[in-house]
């Protein structure tokens, strides 16, 4: 405990800070100058996933929110779960600031921002069981994305942007923080690493969008250095050397629960590295660049192929042998692990581009959808996609 209300210094902004790029989470102002250029020149797969984006219910102009007070994740017995308005909202506030980005139509940004107004007026709490804390992780950086993107729209008036930051400072950042410090009553090792990751995610999504340094920099230092199972040197569990190609692969936390998981811990693993990087900060190279070496061990295993395995310990008990369970699973996400390693850094990436195939191949059209594309429960909606148009080079 004395160590979360250490923190709680920085849950404080000023919008008028100038250190952080803007837009400069998920995406830059250079990014989507290329991807305008492609979209232009009808170029593939850019056109396809343009055409994709534009034909999504999330992205029309029409779009009414349907923002809530208190959001509910997890049956507590008591409080019905109301979470899908804010999963779904939060990614149509990502796909119209996108659509506007790319075509400047400003329809699109007014649009963006009524979505993100009506939850900064209306959300004060999320509630339900353990379970809130991935929707404070998850929604809380899918919705920072989406703030960030229009934060240089001048269309927002000043005021509704403070209190989007304020919102999302109050309600998402203040739950991300006592996860990570508390964990929910549980020991570091509890929980998988994907509720760490998220509300990482979330922290940093945030720090970047409220100009706040020390909630940027807590994030980051924690990927980097620490204690729990969603920290890079927690996270790796084993490293092995492939035979042919001697490259690393690294076997994630949660290998021997379930590949839904596994696939989840790399897309937010990406998410995280994306955003700091973009900041200037090479968390895809740390560890020697362990996200990668953990992509290609879950992509391999996932296109097909096997790979070695250390029996893992987890509170649940011993995992002996690496999970079948949801193997294959059809997770957008790999496109932006695929476009910084293989085509930014040109390292080699065989097997995280192969399951960013397969992924494209049981896809709508062949390529990276989003929100809306992989069936309208939550897990469809965990990352915010269509990379085939926002991440290739």
């Amino acid at each position: 405990m004395p160590a979360f209300l250490s923190l709680l210094s920085f849950l404080t902004f000023s919008l008028s800070a100038t250190a952080f790029i803007h837009p400069g989470a998920l995406h830059t102002a250079e990014d989507f100058e290329r991807i305008k250029n492609h979209v232009v020149k009808s170029d593939e797969p850019w056109n396809t996933t343009w055409t994709l984006l534009t034909a999504s219910p999330y992205a029309q102009s029409s779009y009414q929110p349907n923002p809530k007070e208190t959001v509910y994740r997890g049956n507590n017995g008591v409080d019905g779960e109301n979470y899908p308005s804010l999963y779904k909202d939060t990614a149509a506030a990502y796909q119209l600031a996108v659509r506007w980005k790319i075509s400047d139509d400003k329809s699109y940004a007014d649009a963006a921002i009524n979505i993100l107004n009506s939850w900064a007026v209306t959300l004060k709490e999320i509630g339900g069981t353990s379970d809130k804390f991935l929707a404070s992780g998850i929604y809380g950086y899918q919705m920072a994305n989406a703030a960030e993107l229009m934060s240089d729209y001048s269309g927002w008036d000043s005021s509704d942007k403070s209190a989007t930051a304020t919102m999302l400072t109050n309600v998402f950042a203040s739950m991300n923080t006592r996860f990570m410090e508390e964990h929910n009553g549980q020991d570091y090792y509890h929980y998988y690493a994907n509720w760490d990751q998220c509300n990482l995610a979330s922290l940093l999504a945030i720090g970047i969008f409220t100009d706040n340094q020390t909630m940027y920099d807590y994030a980051l230092n924690y990927v980097r250095t620490g204690p729990s199972n969603g920290a890079l040197p927690i996270f790796a569990i084993a490293n092995y050397t492939e035979s042919g190609s001697n490259k690393v692969l690294t076997q994630g936390q949660e290998a021997g629960r379930d590949q839904g998981h596994s696939t989840l811990d790399m897309v937010l693993l990406g998410v995280i590295a994306q955003q700091a990087f973009n900041q200037g900060d090479d968390l895809f190279a740390e560890y020697s660049n362990e996200i990668l070496n953990a992509a290609e061990y879950v992509g391999k295993y996932n296109v097909g192929y096997d790979v070695p395995y250390t029996l893992y310990k987890s509170y649940q008990g011993d995992q002996t042998v690496i999970s079948e369970n949801a193997r294959g699973t059809v997770r957008p996400g790999f496109e932006l692990l695929s476009a910084h390693y293989g085509q930014i850094k040109r390292l080699d990436s065989y097997w995280t581009d192969a399951y960013r195939d397969w992924v494209n191949a049981n896809s709508t059209d062949g390529v990276e959808g989003g929100g809306g594309n992989y069936g309208s429960t939550s897990g469809g909606f965990d990352a915010l996609g269509f990379g085939s148009l926002l991440y290739r080079i």
